[in-house]
């Protein structure tokens, strides 16, 4: 498909809400037919989704400590999680204890699955993501681990106000740019 008809596709599934706010652009080189171009999504006529530059407001991580070690991100733990260390451990801990372990443990997995879908983002084609959501439905969109399907199921006209406020909490633990575009949805509720 070519760009045209796949950034017409993509923002008329735009909530009517961000619609002219948010664009999707690819600059094309025709001298360069094998590589695929940089895309951006913007805005408020803002690169917001770049990872190459260096004027952008969303934190992009450059180790698993910086994640580790972020106050934004607050990784909630259950009780199947302590009891989870406590069988681990197989001895007597204190239960402060393996509440800091528990924690400790599931920043740690939080943290690699953001620098693999970081890495991920860096590396992938937009327009084969973008057409994969085109064809995927909406729900596996927001379940999935991929930041751009994310993006668009979150800006999409078929997510309705209920399904949104329904997702805060998973919100929270999802790399910045994909908060970044929850909240400018949630913004327009």
């Amino acid at each position: 498909m070519s760009w045209s008809k796949l950034k017409q596709q993509l923002e008329g599934f735009l909530c009517p809400a961000l619609h002219g706010r948010v664009e999707y652009r690819a600059p094309g080189y025709r001298y360069l037919p094998d590589k695929s171009g940089i895309c951006y999504i913007s805005v408020d006529k803002k690169n917001v989704l770049n990872m190459s530059d260096k004027t952008n407001t969303i934190r992009w991580y450059q180790t698993e400590l910086e994640i580790k070690n972020d106050p934004d991100i607050q990784i909630p733990i259950s009780s199947d999680d302590i009891e989870a260390v406590r069988q681990a451990t197989k001895g007597p801990v204190p239960e402060d204890r393996l509440i800091v372990m528990a924690r400790s443990r599931k920043s740690t997995e939080h943290a690699k699955e953001l620098m693999s879908a970081q890495a991920a983002l860096s590396k992938s084609n937009f327009i084969v993501v973008a057409n994969k959501f085109l064809t995927t439905p909406i729900e596996e969109s927001l379940e999935s681990s991929d930041m751009v399907l994310n993006i668009l199921a979150l800006v999409d006209r078929r997510v309705g106000k209920k399904r949104i406020l329904s997702i805060a909490e998973k919100m929270e633990l999802k790399h910045p740019v994909v908060r970044y575009f929850y909240e400018l949805r949630r913004g327009t509720l």
